[in-house]
């Protein structure tokens, strides 16, 4: 299954490091490696930026902030470092990392270094190649949730990660803090906007499970084993992990998770293959986290229309750097209909407590 490993390509356009800076800092930190530097760019992911290098025989991975963002508080590198370097040796999954950098002069911007992680990445599609019938769907889907609950049982005092977040008030400061950015990056008018925000200032329940929670949780942060692909190798993407209410991690899966049923505008907005025959529905995720957590998840429905809104929220600051001129990825220019299409998903979910 070679073929379908995640691999790097070309580095686009405007996103290039600067290698002047970067070589001797590597030279530094890797002073047995005498082989020629080569970068690569991991092609998906719309926020922090990943490079693959290579330095002689040694394989990096370097992780980065997106150029042009103003929203600091959500590409702290130095952060993500901590929380990895601590989470790695009692949740595996979590890449191991090597090193961190804040001085802005090696290449303008904070960065770390992990160990890479081989396996494959399901994205929109599933490849033409993989064999993935039905029964291993149901398999993947519930390994995938197996992994978050596993997330949620770590003990985050005992790797020295309680100072992370404040669980007290979480939900009430997460939904008015994503309030403020999406107006902090507005770019078009959307009406759902204050009729949603006004609901869940109504509606939100109050904290009954707390835990580490990853925030981005989705097939195409997991990493799986290319001789097992219902064997999850590592988890990506830890910008925005914290310490909060649990649900609220599930509630951004189910975000994500596109049914079969699902009408066509928010089919377009799939992904991940969480529609192919056999995987689990949104209702069967909720019911099996529930079941094997025992936390009380009757009022899910807030949760997904939070994570509904909170994706158009992420999808707005990400096209507001590219209407702003801050960067040039063609990828960003549809995604206005993406935004209205989640604040449409979220309204509904708010209105009819369906998930």
């Amino acid at each position: 299954m070679s073929d379908l490993l995640d691999h790097p390509a070309a580095i686009r356009s405007g996103e290039e490091l600067d290698l002047a800076g970067l070589e001797p800092y590597l030279r530094r930190q890797f002073p047995n490696e005498t082989g020629a530097l080569r970068v690569l760019q991991f092609p998906s992911g719309h926020s922090n930026l990943t490079y693959s290098l290579y330095l002689g025989a040694r394989e990096l991975v370097l992780r980065r902030p997106p150029f042009g963002s103003k929203v600091k508080s959500a590409h702290d590198m130095g952060r993500e470092f901590r929380v990895l370097s601590k989470l790695h040796s009692v949740y595996s999954p979590a890449p191991e990392v090597l090193a961190y950098c804040d001085d802005n002069s090696i290449i303008g911007a904070p960065f770390y270094l992990m160990e890479p992680i081989h396996g494959i990445i399901l994205r929109r599609e599933i490849p033409h190649d993989l064999i993935f019938p039905a029964e291993k769907a149901r398999e993947l889907s519930e390994s995938f949730i197996e992994n978050l609950i596993q997330l949620h049982r770590v003990d985050y005092a005992a790797v020295g990660l309680s100072d992370l977040g404040r669980p007290e008030g979480y939900l009430e400061r997460q939904v008015r803090g994503w309030t403020e950015r999406y107006y902090g990056s507005k770019t078009h008018d959307y009406p759902e906007v204050e009729k949603i925000t006004a609901w869940m200032q109504q509606h939100m329940p109050p904290t009954r499970a707390v835990s580490l929670i990853h925030n981005d949780y989705k097939y195409d942060n997991v990493v799986l084993d290319s001789n097992d692909v219902t064997r999850i190798v590592g988890v990506l993407d830890w910008e925005m992990c914290t310490i909060g209410d649990s649900l609220t991690d599930l509630g951004t899966t189910l975000g994500y998770w596109i049914d079969a049923m699902d009408p066509e505008e928010l089919q377009q907005n799939r992904w991940g293959p969480t529609d192919h025959p056999g995987s689990l529905t949104r209702a069967e995720i909720v019911h099996y986290y529930a079941t094997k957590t025992g936390f009380d998840a009757s009022q899910i429905a807030f949760y997904l229309t939070f994570a509904r809104f909170k994706l158009a929220v992420i999808v707005q600051q990400i096209y507001y750097r590219y209407h702003q001129g801050l960067t040039k990825d063609p990828r960003f220019a549809s995604m206005p209909e993406k935004i209205q299409i989640l604040l449409g998903a979220s309204w509904h979910s708010a209105q009819t407590g369906r998930i």
